[in-house]
Formats: structure tokens, C-alpha cells, sequence
């Protein structure tokens, strides 16, 4: 028991210090991955402090499902399948790129190194972190468009890692090199068998939530279905990863038919907290790794240590770099010529921040972690403890140093911009509102009714004000506007709806209306407030 309880106040105390140190992040405008990684290596040279593992298994089969599931979640269909070249070629070439690429710098830079154990090596660190990327790129403003490319590449890369590391694994082991066609039909069935695997489920779900309508049922299925895609696509021999993505982009899509408005406020602000929750302990985790990492090594120096740290970091993104630029081109001659997309031709300050941002997370650790110990012939694991060691160095170089540098580098290239999407808000605003105008006004002619047609009037009053005060560049696509009639009046519903907050708190603490009174008012505040806020 004392051991549990141990466990116990010890998971606590990470989940509080995920909570405080991301809210000092966030009040100080830096991205919130960064100072938690920072955090956790601090506290990992701290004296007394308990090693605190992060097996592999954690990772991939208690972690890795619902974050999948949720950036899955979140990703636009539309842009998703608009950006599948740009995204394959991050996603799937890229990471045997960087495969290769590792293997031939290894064999003549890393001691013990071969092409095999360097191609290893490049599989492991190939997968990308979305978390740490897009916060810092939503943060500063980048392109809404390398946004969807770095989130659709983090989606997808991980299947990918795992199969090159498959493979090098395999070869390093028995000693023995797939061939390409075994190579390709292995993919191919990762990619069709965790698509299909992912697509059923996501149908099977969608037809239990047609009968059900209870929040904790309808979050509780949500919180299993990750989980039983991911397995499902791993009993098949297909990607577990990309059954839930697939899953994840099926039920999103459909959930705005089957989820109640009730169910749906419910379940997005249960899993926010999840994705923050899961986010910020792993990157407190993966700081606290340091002493783990270490007492693998012996027989270096702390300073040799170092420079392998740096020169292979720099190699990696070198190698992302070099890739991004011929690449980019090859997406966009595919894009325009063979598909006949309206897609502008990529600027080398836009190449060369989607190249900048590749930054490692805690996929790559657990990968390196996953290792076998032992080869086919019951000899130790070449290098293992090295690989770890590289590995860990990368992730906090990109995410830290990179990270930081980020804002700075968007600035300077002249990427930062106001958010877009405004537009294309506005426009959906006014035709919702339009349609709902017509409706009212089809509804008033058709009734007899004098008191109907009152009622009528006031409600389409309450709309056409509604489309009138919109101007989110307008459906013309003009430049946005603040009007100071607009802010006036939204201040002053927020101070009004203030006002009847505190008459609330007011009536339950003298005692004229009880709790549950309170909380179904206060509800009801809380969503109109949200609206203007």
C-alpha cells in the first residue's frame, strides 16, 4: 500500500505541476510544451527526485490512441484531402528520406554505426510531434495552411516511423534486408487495413449514437473508440495508427448529425481536458527522462556526449531541410498539373518554415525505448543505449530550441498574418442568418394568426439586427471592419449579462432560489457570455 500511495501522490504531483506550469506558460505567451519539457530536465537534476519511466506500452497503446483520435478530430476534412500530396510526401517520403539519409551519414560519423543500425536510427526519429509544432504556430499566426500540412503530416507520419522502424529492426536483429516489393505490400496493407478497419468502426459508432442521447454514455463510447480502433487495426496487421485517424475523420464529420447540442458542450470541454492533460504530462515526462537515458551510457564523456548530441541534431534538420525544397516543388507541379488544384506556388520563406518545423516528441522516445535488448543470436542490442541517447538530444533540441526560435523566425520571414478564417466565418454567418430570415418570413406569411405574425416580427427583427451587425469581410470579401456600433452594443450585453450574474449569486445566497436553480441559470449566462466573448 505504502508503494501505491507513493505512485499515487506522485502522479498527482505531476498533474498539478502540468496544470501550474502551463498556465505560468500561457501567461507569459510561450508555448506550453516548451516550458514543460524545460521543467521536467530541470526537475530531473534535482537531487532525490524518483525515476519516473515511460514505457513504450504506455506510449503507444494508453497514449498515442485518444491524442491520434482527437487532432483526427480536429483536422478539416475539406483541407485534409486538399493538402494529401504536400501531406504523402512529409508523411511517407519524407520519413524514409530521412531513413536513408541517417544511414549514410552514421556509417561514417557514428562509432559502431553501420548502414543498418544508422537506418534504424532514422526510422526512429523520422515521426514529428504535432503538439509542440502547431501550438507555437497557431500562436504566432502562421499560415493557416502550413498549419493544416504540419497537423496532417504529424497524423500520418507516425504509421509510417513504425513501419521503417519495423524494418530496421529487422535487419539489425536476423540480419537480413526486405526487399522493396515486400516493403511496398507491407505498407500497402498498413494503409488499406487500418483505413478500413478504422472506417467500420467509425460506422458501427456512428449507428449506436443514432440511439442513444445521455452525455456520460455518448462520452464514455467516445473515450473507447480510439482505443478499439487502434487494436482492431493491430489484430488485422494493419496500422493501428491509422485506424484511428481514419475513425477519428469519419466520426467528426458525422457527429454534427447524431450528437445533441446538450451532449456535444459535454464532450468537447471532457475531451480539451483530456488533450491538455495527456499533452502536459508527457512532455513533464519526457524531461524527467534524462538520469534514464543516461545510466545506459558508459565508456563517453559528457562533453562527447554533447557534441553527438548537436552534430546529429543538426544533421536531422539538415536532412528535413534538404528534402523540403525539391519536394515542395514536386507537390506543387503535382498539385496544379496532375490534379488541376488552384494551389499557389510555395514561397521559400513558407518552404523553409514548414522545414524548420519539424520537431520531435515523445512517439520518437518510445520508439527508441522499444528496442529489443538482445539481437537473434542472444548478443546485446547494438548501440541501444546510444540511440536513446541521440534520440532524446533531438527532441529537445527541436522542441526547445527550435521552439523558442519559431515566433522569431515567422516574424522575420514575414509569415505572421491575421487569422483568414474570418472571412470565410463571416460568409457562413450571414447565409445561416439569410436562411433563417426566410424561414421566419415564410412562416409569418403563411399564418393568420395576429398574435403569430407579433411574434414573427420580433423574432425576424432580433435576426435581420443580428445580419446586419456581421461584417467579417462581408459577403463581398472585403477586408474585415470594427464597427464602433458593434463593440458598443457587444460590450454592453456583456455588462448586462454581468449584471444578471450577480443578481443570481445574489438570490441563491439569500436563500430565495436553491442550488440546482442556480446552476441551470448560470448555464445559461455562461453560454450567452461565451458567445460574445
Amino acid at each position: 500500500m505504502d508503494h501505491l500511495d507513493n505512485i499515487l501522490v506522485l502522479l498527482i504531483g505531476l498533474l498539478f505541476a502540468v496544470a501550474a506550469v502551463a498556465g505560468l506558460a500561457r501567461r507569459f505567451a510561450v508555448s506550453y510544451p516548451i516550458v514543460l519539457v524545460i521543467f521536467g530536465l530541470l526537475c530531473s537534476l534535482l537531487p532525490h527526485v524518483p525515476r519516473i519511466p515511460l514505457p513504450p506500452s504506455v506510449v503507444f497503446l494508453v497514449i498515442l490512441p485518444p491524442l491520434l483520435y482527437i487532432s483526427a478530430w480536429q483536422t478539416s476534412w475539406r483541407e485534409f484531402r486538399y493538402n494529401l500530396v504536400s501531406i504523402s510526401s512529409l508523411a511517407v517520403l519524407l520519413v524514409f528520406f530521412t531513413a536513408f539519409g541517417v544511414a549514410f551519414a552514421a556509417q561514417w560519423w557514428l562509432p559502431g554505426f553501420d548502414w543498418r543500425l544508422g537506418f534504424l536510427l532514422g526510422a526512429v526519429v523520422s515521426p514529428t510531434d504535432a503538439v509542440a509544432a502547431t501550438s507555437i504556430a497557431r500562436r504566432v499566426g502562421m499560415p493557416q495552411r502550413i498549419v493544416d500540412i504540419l497537423e496532417g503530416e504529424s497524423l500520418l507520419n507516425d504509421a509510417t516511423g513504425l513501419l521503417a522502424l519495423q524494418f530496421g529492426t529487422e535487419m539489425v536483429v536476423s540480419g537480413t534486408t526486405p526487399t522493396i516489393s515486400r516493403g511496398l505490400l507491407e505498407f500497402a496493407w498498413l494503409t488499406a487495413g487500418g483505413v478500413l478497419v478504422g472506417v467500420v468502426i467509425a460506422l458501427v459508432v456512428t449507428w449506436l449514437e443514432r440511439w442513444v442521447d445521455d452525455g456520460p454514455v455518448e462520452i464514455a463510447l467516445s473515450l473507447i473508440v480510439p482505443y478499439a480502433a487502434y487494436l482492431a487495426g493491430d489484430a488485422v496487421k494493419g496500422s493501428g495508427v491509422i485506424a484511428v485517424v481514419a475513425c477519428g475523420l469519419v466520426v467528426s464529420r458525422q457527429s454534427s448529425t447524431f450528437f445533441s447540442a446538450r451532449v456535444r458542450l459535454q464532450a468537447v470541454a471532457v475531451w480539451e481536458a483530456l488533450e491538455f492533460l495527456l499533452n502536459g504530462f508527457v512532455f513533464v515526462l519526457l524531461g524527467l527522462q534524462l538520469p534514464y537515458v543516461l545510466s545506459g551510457i558508459q565508456g563517453r564523456s559528457k562533453l562527447s556526449l554533447l557534441a553527438y548530441g548537436a552534430i546529429f541534431s543538426a544533421i536531422l534538420v539538415a536532412l528535413r531541410l534538404l528534402w523540403m525544397f525539391p519536394a515542395a516543388r514536386a507537390a506543387w507541379w503535382t498539385r496544379t498539373c496532375l490534379l488541376k488544384q488552384n494551389y499557389e506556388k510555395p514561397r521559400a520563406n513558407q518552404i523553409f518554415v514548414v522545414g524548420w518545423t519539424g520537431m520531435r516528441g515523445v512517439v520518437a522516445l518510445a520508439a527508441a525505448d522499444a528496442l529489443p535488448l538482445t539481437t537473434a543470436d542472444g548478443t546485446p542490442f547494438p548501440q541501444r543505449s546510444f540511440i536513446l541517447f541521440l534520440t532524446f538530444s533531438l527532441i529537445l533540441v527541436t522542441v526547445v530550441l527550435q521552439g523558442l526560435s519559431l515566433p522569431w523566425l515567422v516574424r522575420a520571414l514575414g509569415l505572421a498574418q491575421p487569422d483568414t478564417g474570418v472571412c470565410e466565418e463571416g460568409k457562413a454567418r450571414h447565409l445561416m442568418l439569410q436562411a433563417a430570415i426566410d424561414f421566419l418570413r415564410e412562416r409569418r406569411n403563411s399564418t393568420t394568426e395576429e398574435e403569430e405574425t407579433h411574434l414573427y416580427d420580433d423574432l425576424l427583427h432580433q435576426f435581420e439586427h443580428k445580419a446586419a451587425e456581421i461584417d467579417q469581410c462581408g459577403p463581398d470579401g472585403s477586408l474585415p471592419k470594427e464597427e464602433a456600433a458593434s463593440v458598443t452594443m457587444g460590450r454592453l450585453m456583456l455588462d448586462t449579462i454581468r449584471r444578471e450574474r450577480e443578481e443570481l449569486n445574489l438570490l441563491r445566497s439569500d436563500g430565495r432560489i436553491g442550488d440546482n436553480v442556480h446552476r441551470v441559470l448560470e448555464r445559461e449566462l455562461d453560454l450567452s457570455e461565451s458567445r460574445l466573448m
